[in-house]
């Protein structure tokens, strides 16, 4: 199966690692999209079927958990699936994205394998 994913980041060169991670974990990818902030992000999603959205948390315009916030308000939307990959690893605000609707938190900077378990948990796959 070949995933379609949504990268919202604000930093052009983080969303360049994490296409490029994913390319090289093995995932099937039929297409990336970006975001530059939550914003974004949710009009991507109006306009395109993505299977999982990795996301930053400290973005302008929309922040992360304003975006989770949004996703979770939208029946279209609310079960998509959301990771979390921020520099900020406190236990409370890996809890409060928890809370509210994120499926999976990673802390940047990241191993790749990290990611690739992380996405691979998240969609309920695989790879060898």
């Amino acid at each position: 199966m070949a995933f379609r994913v949504l990268v919202a980041d604000d930093s052009p060169a983080m969303r360049l690692v994490i296409r490029r991670v994913i390319q090289l974990s093995g995932f099937a990818l039929e297409r990336v999209f970006e975001a530059a902030d939550g914003r974004q992000a949710l009009d991507v999603l109006r306009r395109e079927a993505v299977d999982i959205v990795l996301s930053d948390i400290n973005m302008p315009v929309m922040n992360g958990e304003q975006f989770v916030i949004a996703l979770q308000a939208d029946n279209n939307l609310k079960e998509l699936p959301v990771v979390i990959v921020s520099t900020d690893a406190t236990r409370h605000r890996i809890e409060r994205m928890l809370e509210l609707g994120a499926k999976g938190y990673v802390t940047k900077p990241f191993q790749p394998e990290i990611l690739r378990a992380e996405l691979e948990r998240v969609l309920g796959v695989a790879h060898d």
